[in-house]
């Protein structure tokens, strides 16, 4: 039989539209989703809404559904699914509660648990939690508050129901845990559970009574069953569970489930005790992920902290928002999330290096090769670069490493980077005999550009899409496989496409924080700093000093000029500075480092011809913000009056960081 995976996130009440936090979970499992796809494993991935909640009714009434909840439930079936498309998940299957393939699956599984004695009457009391909605022990509460809904004070209920014998199969479930090391993980989830479960099990309640919203018991109609009991049969009931033998054939058992940590008890004890007393296969693994917390505060509908994951995609899109939650957050801790901390990642991670890269490698190839290149014999370390970061990348997602996954995706773009720093192929264009040598280094950075692409295809589908069309990949994106299309390929004509700046570069002016200026370039500096030009024409007309009162010597002494670092530089890349027409953002090699210089010479210079000149720069200048970016030095330029400054130059020959006395 074929390899196949059936993932499945936690079904979510719809009371209120996800969060930020909610919205984690299903970002990670859809990179999980599309990693199986892309090593060729037929894979099935399943979402949903749990829509039998007494919050959800409490809700639907409080909103004008009071005798109508499943309309309430459709229009936030709506709600969800808009949120989920803009995020760009790839789901197969989305499942409600309160569809008929659910109720059928539930009720079997109920009567055949009651049948076998496993669902009993009896009378329950203890402290419930409304929002949770589930009993809490008294041991579990924190100054008499559910610990996860603080502001809420549980209730005391007595009320009488029926029983599921969980404590039956205390012993099977921790037998199951030593069997499968790897059934529940992280590993600090694995220890919190056996701790519970050598503690001892009790039997837990399976319905609620004088209630008529939910799936009525079988046995027992006036009692619909319990939320919690309800809920997790949707897992089974997607796949066929009651009313598809030959689907449930395929598929079950789950190979994994991605819940919350908060629910791994539900999950890892109940959900198996359940299955057992069924008949049913237990599901592989269970991964509880850790919550994204925002500014240090957890994200919670009632804590009112959450974040509308439509609003953080709308700041830079999708793709951007599904890196910063795999790559930043260890996958089974927790995180968080600030506007600060995503926007200097995007920029770091998305504008400056990656969407940099690709744009370094359009223009390279345009000028020196006509953006057509072929493979040549270059000698460099590249290959084998990109060939150990595919190994690490394939163990990390193997092992739901998913940030190290990402991780080892961008080594092979730092990787890049470096390296044409290092070959300088502006340098090698200069020279006819490094012709084959000039042609093997960008097939090269090309060919890795379009592997870092197919590692992080899972991660950024679409950003990874365009990327892989503009370094000449014409396989379609659902037709590329890991295990071929991940090696090293040195045949074949590769033609580059270029493109506008993939991610251009994000500022204070872009967001509508910053200051209202009159003028195009801004210099924002403390107080104690000394300004500083980015060349040395400024942009507009300084104001007039008042004559002094008698003749002054304004020459320099050579102390003083001698305080002025002028060194060679090579320009490395360089692009448009959003919302300006002066300025342009150089990144250059300036020796012993690479730094990043903005100048205003837009009106005279294209980004593209800037890349591999040879210039000069102060190099020990004070950094100053022009347009929200920090500008690490100062172009040497020179302009007639009212004319466009020309850059000031050396012979390319000249090494980077050189004095330039």
């Amino acid at each position: 039989m074929p390899p196949r995976f059936f993932l499945t996130t936690a079904i979510d009440y719809v009371n209120s539209r996800p969060h930020l936090g909610t919205a984690y979970e299903k970002i990670t499992a859809d990179v999980i989703a599309r990693y199986k796809r892309l090593c060729g494993v037929d894979t099935y991935f399943m979402m949903g809404n749990d829509e039998h909640s007494q919050n959800v009714y409490k809700r639907a009434v409080e909103q004008g559904f009071g005798t109508r909840p499943i309309e309430y439930c459709d229009r936030m079936e709506a709600e969800f699914r808009t949120v989920w498309s803009a995020l760009d998940l790839s789901f197969d299957d989305f499942i409600r509660t309160t569809e008929a393939r659910h109720r059928i699956a539930v009720q079997k599984l109920a009567q055949i648990a009651y049948d076998k004695g496993d669902i009993y009457e009896g009378v329950y009391e203890g402290w419930y939690c409304v929002s949770c909605e589930a009993f809490k022990q008294e041991k579990d509460l924190v100054d008499g508050k559910c610990p996860l809904h603080p502001t809420l004070t549980p209730e005391w209920i007595r009320e009488k129901n029926y029983f599921f014998r969980l404590s039956k199969y205390r012993d099977a479930i921790l037998k199951h845990f030593a069997d499968h090391p790897q059934f529940l993980q992280p590993d600090v989830r694995r220890n919190e559970i056996l701790r519970l479960l050598e503690a001892g099990l009790e039997d837990i309640s399976m319905s609620r009574a004088g209630q008529l919203w939910g799936i009525p018991l079988p046995f027992a109609p006036a009692n619909v069953v319990y939320v919690w009991f309800d809920a997790l049969i949707n897992y089974a009931a997607a796949v066929g569970y009651g009313t598809d033998d030959a689907k449930l054939a395929k598929w079950w058992p789950a190979d994994l489930h991605i819940i919350g940590k908060d629910i791994t008890r539900f999950h890892t004890v109940v959900w198996p005790a359940m299955l057992m007393s069924a008949g049913l296969e237990i599901p592989k693994q269970v991964f509880g992920h850790g919550w994204v917390n925002f500014g240090g505060q957890r994200m919670s509908k009632s804590l009112g902290t959450s974040l509308d994951p439509i609003d953080v995609a709308a700041r830079f899109g999708p793709d951007p928002l599904r890196l910063y939650l795999t790559k930043e957050i260890s996958y089974g801790g927790d995180g968080d999330f600030t506007w600060e901390r995503y926007e200097e990642r995007y920029n770091v991670d998305l504008a400056n290096n990656l969407g940099n890269l690709v744009s370094r490698v359009a223009a390279m190839a345009e000028k020196f090769r006509g953006l057509r290149l072929k493979p040549a014999s270059s000698g460099g370390r590249l290959p084998q670069v990109a060939a150990d970061a595919v190994a690490r990348y394939r163990k990390a997602m193997e092992q739901l490493a998913l940030h190290e996954g990402v991780s080892a995706a961008f080594s092979i773009v730092d990787a890049c980077n470096e390296y044409i720093a290092e070959t300088a192929p502006w340098t090698l264009a200069k020279d006819p005999a490094q012709a084959d040598r000039l042609s093997g280094v960008l097939f090269d950075v090309a060919e890795a550009v379009r592997l870092s692409a197919l590692l992080l295809a899972p991660v950024m589908p679409s950003s990874s899409a365009e990327i892989l069309r503009r370094v000449g990949e014409s396989t379609p994106m659902r037709d590329l496989r890991l295990e071929r299309d991940a090696r090293w390929r040195v045949d074949g004509e590769r033609e580059i496409v270029k493109g506008p700046a993939m991610w251009p570069r994000s500022d204070e002016e872009s967001r509508g924080t910053a200051r209202s200026v009159a003028k195009e370039t801004v210099v924002e500096q403390k107080q104690s700093e000394t300004p500083a030009p980015s060349v040395p024409v400024p942009a507009a007309p300084l104001p007039a000093a008042p004559a002094p009162a008698g003749p002054v010597d304004a020459r320099l002494t050579i102390d003083d000029f001698m305080k002025v670092e002028l060194r060679v530089a090579k320009v490395l890349a360089a692009d448009a500075v959003p919302k300006s027409k002066k300025l342009l953002r150089l990144t250059v090699d300036a020796g012993t480092e690479q730094r990043t210089i903005v100048a205003g010479i837009a009106d005279a210079y294209a980004p593209e011809q800037l890349v591999g000149k040879t210039i000069v720069i102060v190099a020990n200048l004070q950094p100053a913000k022009l347009m929200g970016i920090e500008s690490n030095g100062m172009v040497l330029a020179a302009s007639t009056d009212g004319g466009k400054p020309t850059l000031v130059s050396v012979d390319e020959s000249m090494p980077a960081g050189a004095r330039v006395r």
